[in-house]
């Protein structure tokens, strides 16, 4: 495995070294129940959650109570959907967009099949979500929108600080999963009119299994309904035992990124925008997918004509690991919905895949990765004697 290139931290990033040396302790001496605060070992890995919950709530701009801590993004994304939509019975209508994750997209329809409605706002070329679109979906009836920070598959930031705006203006709450923005990205939740926000640790070089949502407390106050009934954890809404470790780590993550995204970005936009100029001076008939700016510094997404995605992947499993879809879909293969939302069911859709390098990401190692795809994309085009032709690859 050390040989291998990892280029699919948009599916998930190593746990950074200081984080593991956080988290140590909690797996071994202090494994205290932090809900056991009548005795020590309670109350140190109780003061070590308090600690976390401060960390995570200031790589956002939020209050320590706005924080609640989940098993992850997914089930801060359910919490957030379901729990809004169930605390507000008297609106019956929810907007989000048409390339959100599914961890989105699922509790949506569970709510329709519970009588809600839903828009799903349609997205440019780009994968963007227009303004004049959310404003044309709103109604009276609206209780909440949930429109993605930036896209986990072609890397576009999405502008919620606008759409956050147009929400607050109107009295309606809006929710963004932050999955994969708070790695390099810049947040604020009072800046940006955020009012429940979705996180994850292991997308920030962080541990699996942990996640958080932002709640806000004031202007406007926002309440959930429970989806989870046990204990009364986590204020009621997140029932069970506090994975002391877990949270400690995710803690540490944020504040890391919360220091280090800038240049981890810059870094990597420096390297992703080689990667591509030299990939796209080699191989002939080759688009990058996403937004050509507004887009995550380490996502790349690319469609080459001739190149299946799946038999590039399997011809270089060995050596490098990328990705053609998002790694939270189930096993079977079908175009990405993402895609077919920005592009409809086109070759252009079907042979995306995703180079995405990280914070440990070295330039010999991009650079190495490129020489194996270029020449795999070479062979590949051989054995099936592929003709390139641009114009046809967008049909």
């Amino acid at each position: 495995m050390m040989d291998r290139i990892y280029l699919d931290h948009n599916a998930t990033t190593p746990i950074d070294p200081a984080v593991i040396a956080a988290m140590e302790p909690y797996l071994r001496e202090i494994f205290g129940n932090p809900s056991s605060v009548e005795h020590e070992h309670g109350h140190v890995a109780a003061l070590a959650v308090d600690s976390a919950r401060e960390r995570v709530a200031a790589a956002i701009g939020a209050r320590a109570s706005e924080i609640i801590f989940t098993g992850g993004c997914t089930e801060a994304n359910n919490l957030a959907i379901l729990g809004v939509a169930r605390a507000l019975p008297e609106k019956r209508h929810l907007i989000t967009s048409s390339v959100e994750h599914p961890s989105i997209l699922e509790p949506m329809r569970a709510l329709v099949r519970e009588g809600w409605r839903v828009t799903y706002l349609p997205v440019d070329e780009f994968g963007r979500v227009g303004l004049e679109a959310l404003l044309s979906a709103i109604t009276d009836d609206t209780a909440l929108v949930s429109v993605m920070g930036a896209n986990n598959e072609v890397g576009t930031l999405q502008p919620i600080r606008e759409l956050g705006l147009i929400c607050a203006e109107r009295g309606i709450l809006f929710h963004t999963d932050l999955a994969q923005f708070m790695a390099y990205g810049d947040i604020d939740v009072e800046r940006d009119n955020i009012h429940v926000a979705s996180l994850s640790a292991h997308k920030a070089y962080g541990p699996k299994g942990v996640g958080a949502l932002y709640v806000r407390s004031r202007k406007p106050r926002v309440r959930l309904a429970p989806i989870l009934f046990g204990g009364g954890q986590e204020r009621g809404l997140r029932p069970g035992t506090l994975n002391t470790a877990a949270i400690v780590g995710m803690g540490e993550a944020l504040s890391i990124t919360r220091r280090s995204s800038k240049l981890d970005g810059t870094r990597l936009r420096t390297l992703c925008n080689i990667f591509r100029d030299q990939l796209m001076a080699q191989v002939s008939a080759v688009l990058l997918n996403g937004h050509p700016t507004e887009r995550l510094p380490g996502n790349l997404s690319f469609s080459i004509e001739g190149v299946e995605p799946l038999a590039l992947i399997r011809k270089l499993r060995a050596t490098v690991s990328f990705s053609a879809s998002s790694a939270c879909a189930t096993d079977k293969i079908e175009t990405s919905h993402v895609l077919l939302a920005m592009f409809g069911n086109t070759r252009r859709a079907r042979n995306a895949f995703r180079i995405a390098p990280g914070r440990f990401t070295t330039e010999k190692e991009l650079n190495r990765a490129l020489e194996q795809i270029v020449h795999e994309i070479g062979c590949l085009r051989a054995a099936t004697g592929t003709q390139p032709d641009t114009a046809a690859h967008a049909t």
